[in-house]
């Protein structure tokens, strides 16, 4: 997705270079992307192009070139020796000035929209991210598990922008004694957000990494997209967007249309059936022959309520519709019934930039089949189309299921 390009170091002693992605769109806000110790690899252009995808003109700095240029370590015991070596060795205050010299390269780039610019650092670029906000102009910065920060916390009353600062609980190099010392001394500032994630370790957002951690790399992820946007965007009408999906999902009934308004890899989880599809071939073929085309002509949604986030919307709704045709993805195998059916749903519906992510979509499925007579409810705690009608009228009895329930 991205390109090597040319940055002028600031003290005028040469330039050095940087992997730089810009969004489909071609501009959006700008960021620099701290590199680990590893030098910009491959994991670092992935992240950069990641970023680019949520709509940001993303950077990565070679942050070693005054000692070596254009390191591109991998992870083996040599690689790792070297690169701790190369850690060693860094000029952190020289590499700060590359950073806020990074950020006069995408000023002075027509792709970057104006405005403030961000940065987001891992490992030795974390560390570097508290450095970059207590000594350059950027309006928000991001760290993941940086390494002794805890040493130059003399320096955080000079915090100009916000701050997001990532641990691990079991990482030795920010051990508990260190992250109490940062939380001691920026806790009680508005623009510092600081975050510990349980039971994970040092480098847990890096992909494929031996301490990857998925659920705590998706959570940082999200709470790291929510400061850059509310400070430099890009701001989406996500809303609009989810809207938009839904119209072509249901009402024009369009696959192409529907798959345009999702990343390129994007996935689909029906959570009670696990159907659905995971990447562009096999979600447009599950579109095609199981949902678009195959949903009951009479099927309709009844919006109830819709929380939209920064990055993601959780919407309510109830779903409507009569079991005229063989709904695979509801009730794969399962023949037409012709019965008329009310659920309620929730979907959580991730997106990257402009673009549907991915979608969780979630139901009681004990209600379905009460509904369509292939569950009997006597004796069983489920219940059938009073589910929805409790959720569209909570004045409606409750407890109805309790039999000790005393009126």
């Amino acid at each position: 997705m991205g390109k090597m390009i040319s940055v002028n170091a600031g003290d005028g002693s040469g330039s050095f270079a940087g992997y730089l992605a810009v969004p489909a769109s071609g501009k959006g806000p700008g960021v620099v992307i701290g590199q680990e110790i590893f030098g910009i690899n491959a994991n670092m252009r992935e992240v950069a192009d990641f970023y680019a995808e949520e709509g940001y003109v993303a950077l990565v700095p070679d942050l070693f070139w005054r000692q070596e240029p254009g390191v591109e370590l991998g992870y083996t015991e040599a690689d790792f020796a070297r690169a701790i070596e190369l850690f060693q060795h860094l000029d952190v205050d020289k590499a700060v000035d590359d950073i806020d010299a990074s950020f006069n390269a995408l000023r002075d780039l027509p792709e970057v929209q104006a405005g403030g610019l961000g940065y987001v650092g891992f490992c030795m670029g974390g560390k570097l991210a508290y450095l970059t906000a207590t000594r350059t102009a950027a309006a928000c910065c991001v760290g993941y598990y940086g390494m002794g920060i805890e040493q130059m916390l003399d320096e955080a009353d000079n915090i100009k922008g916000r701050l997001v600062l990532h641990f691990a609980e079991q990482d030795v190099y920010c051990d508990a004694s260190a992250r109490a010392l940062i939380s001691q001394r920026l806790d009680d500032r508005d623009n510092v957000e600081i975050y510990t994630y349980p039971d994970v370790d040092h480098a847990f957002a890096r992909n494929g990494g031996m301490h990857y951690n998925k659920p705590a790399a998706l959570m940082a992820h999200q709470r790291s997209i929510a400061a850059l946007k509310q400070v430099i965007g890009p701001n989406y009408n996500l809303s609009q967007l989810w809207d938009k999906h839904i119209e072509f999902e249901f009402a024009v009934r369009d696959v192409p249309a529907t798959m345009a308004t999702m990343v390129a890899e994007p996935y689909v989880n029906h959570i009670p059936t696990m159907t659905g599809g995971v990447g562009y071939r096999e979600l447009s073929r599950f579109y095609e022959n199981h949902f678009v085309h195959a949903n009951p002509p009479d099927m309709k949604l009844i919006p109830i309520s819709r929380t939209v986030g920064a990055s993601q919307i959780v919407d309510e709704f109830v779903m409507c519709f009569t079991h005229t045709s063989e709904i695979d993805w509801m009730l794969p195998d399962v023949a037409p019934t012709g019965k008329y059916v009310e659920i309620p749903m929730l979907g959580v519906i991730k997106f990257r930039g402009d673009k549907l992510c991915h979608e969780h979509i979630y139901w009681d499925q004990a209600s379905v089949l009460v509904q369509i007579g292939l569950l009997d409810p006597a004796g069983l705690p489920v219940a059938g189309v009073e589910t929805a009608r409790k959720l569209l009228d909570e004045q409606l009895p409750s407890n109805t299921l309790m039999g000790k329930w005393v009126g």
